[in-house]
């Protein structure tokens, strides 16, 4: 009889945490909301006394039953009352699709890069294209000779100088006046001829961009320009970009350039009556000249200087036109071009990511 109270508590634990959904008596005693505090004790307590009824047990195991109920009510509001930390974070299975998700998604991601490089280049791949080298459209006693810091991918796959669309180069040749006619690209090999323009780069290796290239490689490309300006010993040297010539500066004249001015240099190549010319970046991300107009003031001086040097008169047929400019507006024009240029290409400015028809266009655009 005496082990009767005991089964009937045990069972009230147990009817109770079957009706919360859980069959563990470990869960009733270690979680609960404070409802359960209040609440589960007096139920289960009610339970011991209407089973010790209804099984007319005698007097001494009722008071037994009811000794246990109050032992219940005692040991679960010590329990419940201070409830187990929760650990933090999500759980291990959660992590673990996440991190599965997150996988897949990087794979497909790199897989898109690679179809999309693929077809860029028609079927062949970066490192094949950076194989390749861009030739140097050169010849003595040039006019101007055109220099860049090095070919990128998309010059090197087509093998002609300053092929993107959104380039500036080759409008401001013309809207300059050192071309008589919009020139693109696929013209590069007969401006030498027909213009007495040519084209080289300080480092002759591909690369996506010129952040690829290691100090000594530059360094080492400009002493080789040094030998390939005082071998073809043009009227002009002309930087395309104030970083190019820093770097060239540096290491021919032993002078670290320090606010640079844009235009006529003040060095001349050693052994030779070569002048430097700077200009900025024909790159359409050139912050403090994002457009083909702002440019163009420039070229006109190029164009003056080497009349001048050549001693001929200076011609009328080009007037420059005084452009209003705002440098934080040009740095707004230059981030939203920057922009786009990534959306149809993020691994080179250089590379449109176009169709060929639209790459061979010359109506450029701003």
């Amino acid at each position: 009889m005496c082990v009767r109270p005991v089964l009937i508590t045990f069972m009230s634990l147990c009817f109770y945490n079957r009706k919360r959904g859980k069959m563990s008596i470990k869960m009733v005693l270690t979680t609960g909301s404070i409802k359960e505090v209040f609440f589960g004790p007096i139920i289960m307590s009610l339970f011991s006394f209407i089973f010790s009824t209804v099984y007319e047990f005698d007097c001494e195991c009722t008071n037994m039953c009811f000794c246990l109920s109050f032992f219940n009510v005692t040991l679960l509001c010590v329990l419940v009352v201070t409830p187990v930390k929760k650990k933090r974070g999500r759980p291990p299975k959660q992590q673990a699709d996440e991190a599965k998700m997150q996988e897949e998604g990087d794979e497909a991601e790199a897989a898109k890069k690679a179809r999309r490089a693929l077809n860029r280049f028609n079927g062949m791949s970066v490192a094949e294209v950076m194989a390749r080298t861009l030739p140097d459209v050169i010849t003595y006693n040039l006019d101007i000779l055109i220099i860049g810091i090095n070919p990128g991918l998309l010059s090197a796959f087509k093998g002609h100088h300053y092929p993107n669309p959104g380039n500036h180069f080759w409008k401001c040749l013309f809207l300059s006046g050192l071309t008589d006619q919009q020139l693109n690209y696929m013209h590069d090999e007969i401006l030498p001829e027909n213009y007495s323009i040519g084209f080289t780069n300080m480092v002759e290796r591909t690369t996506p961009g010129s952040k690829d290239l290691s100090s000594k490689e530059i360094r080492e490309g400009g002493r080789l320009l040094l030998d390939k300006l005082q071998k073809y010993k043009p009227l002009i040297a002309a930087f395309n970009g104030k970083g190019i010539y820093e770097i060239f500066c540096k290491e021919i004249f032993g002078v670290k350039a320090k606010n640079l001015e844009f235009g006529l240099q003040p060095y001349k190549i050693p052994e030779t009556e070569t002048v430097c010319y700077l200009m900025p970046s024909s790159s359409p991300r050139c912050a403090q000249f994002p457009r083909a107009q702002d440019k163009v003031h420039f070229y006109i001086k190029l164009k003056e200087l080497r009349d001048q040097l050549k001693g001929l008169a200076p011609t009328r047929d080009v007037v420059e036109t005084q452009y209003s400019f705002d440098l934080q507006l040009a740095k707004d024009d230059a981030k939203k071009t920057a922009i786009k240029e990534e959306q149809v290409d993020p691994e080179y400015e250089s590379s449109s990511g176009l169709h060929d028809s639209a790459r061979q266009s010359s109506n450029f655009f701003d």
